[in-house]
């Protein structure tokens, strides 16, 4: 395996997603069909990486999207600039009146408790977002010398909206290459994208031609069983123990299989209960395996843990920090957002650290 080679910081940006932005629903300690107030919150598997960049560790970051122009998108926008995304890649969608043509998505979510497990209902339908097909984005201009970007990140969410939009990735992420633009892929796996347009044979199909442009790839062990068709072993369906040598031979099968990929990681994540889970990772870089052991930890809301451990990883490497600080720093960064409400992470750059150090949860004034 190769290492992963970082542009300089004369890029303007120092990540830029790709993906869609929803609204999200949440119905705080209640129930989806019982609520009835809700609070919102924007989000996106693709999109809260590059958030996280933002807030957290104060680097440069960008969504290519597109919204269709009412005031629910424009709700979605001015709730991205509230984050310090950039949204110069957006893209605007006349609207028809009703929503014929393309629409905003919508993400109802309600956190679990106990032994009630959070569930998340999806409208996302004919979005703007799903309606983009190669060529409507400039990635010349986006990569090359007029900006530049030191990071491309992208999911199989963004792949799995429509027959174009894995074209779209793939555009992307070759415009990236050419560039010398590092590639990173959350696999990402949605049953509910996949299980009306050919189920887990077609997500394998398409990510594994997306993969092939990938430099770090990133999921669990659903991920990379449902979307590559790599099987872990020692792990029941209940994924109540997580036998580290059978991660270590996934990941080293999948670098096998990939050999253009240069990092693979893996969130290691048991659920006791909706708020009580075991959190750590494991990944292979240069041939090595890194292992950050799991440990217990308390949530609020899990949604967008694995997106805080892309983002604090990414950092990592953005800083040229070494692997083992940089997977460490994306399971601490995880298990800070899923202490905050909604998708993105609230956590900052001193409470990551003080967390990758062992701090306790005394008072800090």
């Amino acid at each position: 395996m190769n290492p992963i080679f970082i542009p300089d910081s004369t890029c303007r940006w120092d990540c830029v997603s790709l993906g869609e932005v929803m609204l999200r629903l949440d119905p705080g300690e209640g129930r989806i069909h019982t609520t009835r107030h809700f609070q919102v919150w924007e989000g996106g598997g693709e999109y809260n990486v590059a958030r996280g960049l933002r807030r957290c560790f104060g680097l440069r970051a960008a969504v290519a999207t597109a919204l269709v122009d009412n005031p629910v998108g424009r709700l979605v926008e001015d709730l991205i600039l509230q984050g310090g995304v950039d949204t110069a890649l957006l893209q605007w969608i006349p609207y028809d009146g009703v929503g014929r043509e393309a629409r905003n998505g919508i993400n109802f979510t309600e956190r679990g408790f106990g032994s009630r497990a959070a569930a998340g209902c999806s409208d996302r339908g004919h979005t703007a977002i799903s309606r983009v097909q190669p060529g409507d984005f400039d990635w010349e201009a986006v990569f090359g010398p007029m900006n530049g970007a030191r990071w491309f990140h992208t999911g199989g969410i963004f792949a799995a909206l429509s027959a174009s939009s894995a074209n779209v990735a793939a555009e992307a992420m070759d415009a990236a290459h050419l560039y010398s633009t590092p590639v990173s892929f959350d696999l990402n796996y949605r049953e509910s994208l996949w299980k009306s347009i050919g189920g887990e044979a077609k997500a394998q199909e398409v990510n594994r031609e997306l993969v092939r442009k990938v430099d770090l790839l990133l999921g669990n062990e659903e991920d990379f069983s449902a979307m590559l068709g790599v099987k872990i072993q020692g792990v029941g369906v209940d994924f109540a123990e997580l036998p580290i040598a059978g991660y270590e031979a996934m990941l080293r099968q999948v670098a096998a299989a990939y050999p253009n990929l240069k990092l693979i990681a893996s969130t290691l994540r048991t659920a006791h209960t909706a708020i009580r889970n075991s959190w750590g990772a494991v990944a292979l870089y240069q041939n090595q395996i890194i292992h950050v052991p799991q440990r217990d930890i308390d949530i609020l809301d899990r949604v967008g843990g694995g997106d805080s451990f892309a983002s604090g990883l990414i950092y990592g490497l953005l800083a040229g920090k070494p692997i083992e600080w940089a997977v460490r720093c994306g399971v601490a960064h995880g298990a800070l957002a899923m202490t905050t409400p909604g998708d993105t992470s609230m956590a900052a750059l001193t409470e990551v650290e003080r967390a990758m150090k062992g701090g306790s949860a005394r008072i800090t004034r």
